[in-house]
């Protein structure tokens, strides 16, 4: 028997995790399905130890620990986690005299519901390679890293970094202390970060404590068995200079890719699902997107923005389970029940 489920979430990132949240103050249950290996999305695959300020009231947390207090928080509801496996096809089917959805997994899973959240961030997505580098994979682990997952392995090592964005800057910033020596290599000294964090980096530059190196592109990296060195293009001379280096830090960004997503007959505005502002439903209905997936306008790609979108979002998928019935709104600080599954003492 196929198992039926109130909201099915592609994608088991912040937003995501926060969406079964939502779902359990209303009583409803949570399948969530990732093609990852554990939930978290980026924050847990890309930047576990990445600073997050912006979470209200949470002045300071890293990327892992927010994942790890949204699995707490959940932890009184109704859901189940299907890691490893990609939602393949969604077929609408009629059931019970209504429309609802048949989901099916790339491992043969199958779910049927009446909403479907997508919550996948930036779709399936994996690092942008240095450019004119060949296989610079070979070297992943062996001194080439697209992702910082442990502060510790840039310690007493001497490291570069690569871009001109947020990580790029942010992780510039992180690891100048703990690095034997830092260098940022950038095409331009022109960056697309926040402007607080490229002043943090140019006061370190100035306190010998980051080598900037701009304009300059990576011509080669040097090595056998593990990285020994890089060499670069100077374009002010057109020299190539050659450097020892341990580390190899590449945040060039990420290649999104939607998937099978493109096939489910939802409008797109680029790599973006087109989501009204009402409840953040696609143009199919049933169909909502939340997160850094949706475009509408003003969107802005904040965690914090998809935790209101799919607030609202759960709000009319309650409707579309229970018409007619009034959404049981109340205030947390007064659930008793919440209260009770979380331990509350009163």
């Amino acid at each position: 028997m196929v198992k039926e489920i109130d909201i099915v979430v592609v994608g088991a990132g912040p937003v995501g995790l926060f969406t079964v949240f939502e779902a359990g103050l209303l009583g409803l249950n949570c399948v969530l399905i990732d093609n990852l290996d554990k939930p978290g999305g980026q924050c847990a695959e890309l930047y576990p130890e990445k600073p997050i300020y912006d979470i209200p009231g949470v002045p300071f947390q890293t990327a892992q620990e927010h994942v790890d207090a949204l699995l707490e928080q959940i932890k009184p509801f109704n859901y189940e986690l299907i890691l490893n496996e990609r939602v393949e096809e969604i077929t609408e089917i009629d059931h019970k005299d209504d429309k609802y959805w048949s989901v099916t997994t790339n491992e043969g899973t199958k779910l049927t519901t009446k909403n479907i959240f997508i919550a996948a961030g930036a779709g399936s997505f994996e690092p942008r390679r240095p450019p004119n580098i060949e296989d610079p994979d070979k070297f992943i682990n062996k001194g080439v890293t697209y992702a910082v997952r442990s502060k510790s392995t840039y310690e007493n090592k001497d490291v570069f970094i690569f871009g001109g964005g947020d990580s790029a800057l942010d992780w510039c910033v992180e690891l100048a202390e703990k690095a034997k020596s830092l260098s940022l290599v950038h095409r331009r000294d022109a960056f697309r970060g926040a402007q607080h964090t490229e002043e943090q980096m140019r006061e370190l530059v100035t306190a010998g404590k980051v080598n900037l190196l701009t304009p300059y592109l990576i011509d080669g990296i040097e090595g056998s068995d593990k990285v020994t060195g890089v060499s670069l293009k100077n374009f002010d001379t057109n020299e190539i200079e050659h450097y020892e280096a341990d580390e190899l830090l590449f945040l060039f960004g990420l290649n999104k890719k939607l998937g099978p997503i493109l096939e489910w007959n939802i409008d797109l505005n680029g790599k973006k699902i087109s989501v009204n502002t009402e409840n953040f439903q696609t143009s199919v209905e049933g169909i909502f997107a939340v997160g850094d997936i949706n475009d509408y306008p003003g969107k802005l790609d904040l965690i914090l923005s998809g935790f209101h979108e799919t607030t609202l979002a759960v709000q009319e998928a309650y409707k579309r389970l229970y018409p007619g019935e009034r959404v049981p709104f109340g205030y947390t600080t007064s659930n008793s029940k919440l209260q009770e599954k979380l331990g509350v003492k009163k």
